[in-house]
């Protein structure tokens, strides 16, 4: 037995509001809805981006973390998330307990060197692969590195994610979205 279609939905009245912005980016051909190709077209360009091989181990956790992300955010498996889904599936809770994790192996394939920090030139490529244009990946970075060693850690990197998802104040996803 199929499962109905999922018809794509008028982008939201507030294209502002943070969930509205990030839920803009993970629609990656702006059909209305964010599909699982368009979850995992991202994951491919950060691949890409970083000059991985599938079967780089960074890589098949990257995916396997993103196969969990998905299946959690398509809950009736219709294979497509309505920004009406996101909204109300999105949440500290699931950040903690699901989007963390897809996010931090993306980060984790971006850290060239393995340290746990992101350089001005990894973070960008990263946050260009991920659909940011470069000069709010460079604003965004220098909005996360407050002491000015020119590097992102990984902890501060999704600290700030979970807070511009959450609705706290997020200098870092102010400049990105």
């Amino acid at each position: 037995m199929s499962l109905p279609q999922t018809e794509p939905q008028p982008a939201p009245a507030d294209s502002s509001a943070p969930k509205a912005r990030i839920y803009a980016m993970l629609d990656t051909d702006g059909d209305g809805v964010a599909s699982k190709h368009d979850y995992f077209v991202r994951i491919e360009r950060a691949r890409r981006a970083t000059g991985r091989s599938q079967d780089d181990p960074l890589v098949v956790v990257a995916l396997a973390a993103g196969e969990r992300a998905w299946a959690a955010m398509d809950a009736n498996g219709d294979g497509v998330m309505t920004y009406q889904e996101y909204v109300a599936w999105v949440d500290a809770d699931k950040f903690d307990n699901i989007c963390q994790y897809a996010l931090g192996a993306l980060f984790d394939l971006a850290d060239a060197d393995q340290d746990g920090a992101l350089d001005r030139s990894e973070f960008t490529l990263l946050r260009q692969a991920l659909g940011n244009p470069a000069d709010n990946a460079d604003a965004a970075f220098d909005a996360l590195d407050s002491d000015g060693d020119e590097r992102v850690g990984r902890a501060e990197y999704l600290a700030s994610i979970r807070a511009y998802v959450t609705g706290e104040d997020s200098p870092m996803g102010d400049a990105l979205y």
